[in-house]
């Protein structure tokens, strides 16, 4: 697919001086300096009609005209896969990632993730980096993905995840009664013997995870946990980290506990919730456009909602 842009721009007197992409980084700051680097490279930029490079000094005045053309940015296919669409507009789709399914093509998932599945829908999410995913879940954690349909966006979403601007809130599902909300600070790095896992470890990288109560049962907490660092499996090594793990985590989670005297519908859906309980319920950004304000909130997957209903009456029963 062949999209083009262009732009007509003069140099402000004011940056006379200045590397010619430095200066078109900031007069053109919904591109990354990469991208607009690349296209001097490939004489996709012209100054007062000339191709120059981009350690070209500006004097200011000078008239740059950028012809543009957005390369495919990955070889994924495209497959018709159902998504669930929470908002769309024209520069960016929040989706309701179900759970089991991951974000990117990657060994033993070539073809079945959301990624192709955008790819289908949205042919013209090839030339935009990593088909417009600028954060991920968890193959199976549940809830809210922000994609940018344009380089502008994904520039701008990326500029605000590495800013810390955006605001993601978890529903955890932990083993454990908690009494209190707190932080946990704890530096996350590579498993130093698993290296499909990671780790608290004093060489990693800081990582800062906050939560809440929003309800306890007898032997499990629910929990509201918001992020404000994303390391790869923050909440989930964060929780375990302080001995109250995801319920249901295959990597980092502990046995099975049951409520003594629970019922056989509580029993059976704790034997049988095989991932970690755990969903994105709520995503705050910034437009990447508009700068307005935008928030989401989605409620629980429906495995998890039952499984929080049965611990729930469970409670209620052991308490009358």
């Amino acid at each position: 697919m062949n999209q083009h842009i262009e732009h007509n721009l003069q140099i402000p007197m004011a940056m006379a001086g200045q590397r010619l992409d430095v200066v078109l980084a900031q007069l053109l700051p919904e591109y990354s300096r990469a991208r607009l680097q690349q296209w001097v490279k490939q004489s996709q930029v012209t100054v007062d009609e000339a191709v120059v490079t981009n350690k070209f000094k500006v004097q200011g005045g000078e008239q740059v005209a950028i012809r543009a053309r957005l390369q495919q940015e990955t070889l994924w296919q495209g497959r018709d896969i159902n998504i669930e669409l929470i908002y769309e507009d024209e520069d960016i789709l929040v989706v309701n990632k179900a759970p089991g399914q991951v974000v990117h093509p990657a060994a033993g998932h070539h073809d079945d993730t959301l990624v192709n599945a955008l790819l289908n829908r949205y042919p013209q999410l090839s030339t935009v980096p990593r088909a417009g995913i600028v954060h991920r879940l968890d193959k199976d954690t549940s809830g809210l993905l922000v994609v940018a349909k344009s380089l502008q966006a994904h520039n701008s979403l990326v500029a605000q995840l590495q800013a810390r601007s955006v605001h993601r809130e978890y529903y955890a599902l932990v083993t454990g009664v908690l009494v209190a909300g707190g932080t946990v600070d704890a530096p996350i790095g590579r498993h130093p013997k698993q290296r499909k896992k990671m780790a608290v470890l004093s060489t990693g990288k800081e990582a800062r995870t906050h939560y809440r109560i929003a309800q306890k049962f007898r032997m499990h907490t629910l929990l509201k946990v918001s992020l404000e660092t994303g390391r790869t499996h923050q909440i989930r090594v964060h929780l375990a980290y302080v001995r109250f793990p995801i319920v249901g985590d295959p990597a980092y989670g502990q046995r099975l506990l049951v409520p003594p005297r629970a019922s056989e519908e509580l029993v059976c859906r704790l034997r049988n919730f095989k991932r970690q309980a755990l969903h994105a319920f709520h995503l705050e950004l910034t437009h990447p456009v508009s700068s307005a304000p935008m928030s989401w909130e989605i409620p629980m997957a429906m495995d998890l909602q039952n499984l929080v209903e049965a611990l729930n009456q469970d409670t209620l029963r052991s308490s009358g």
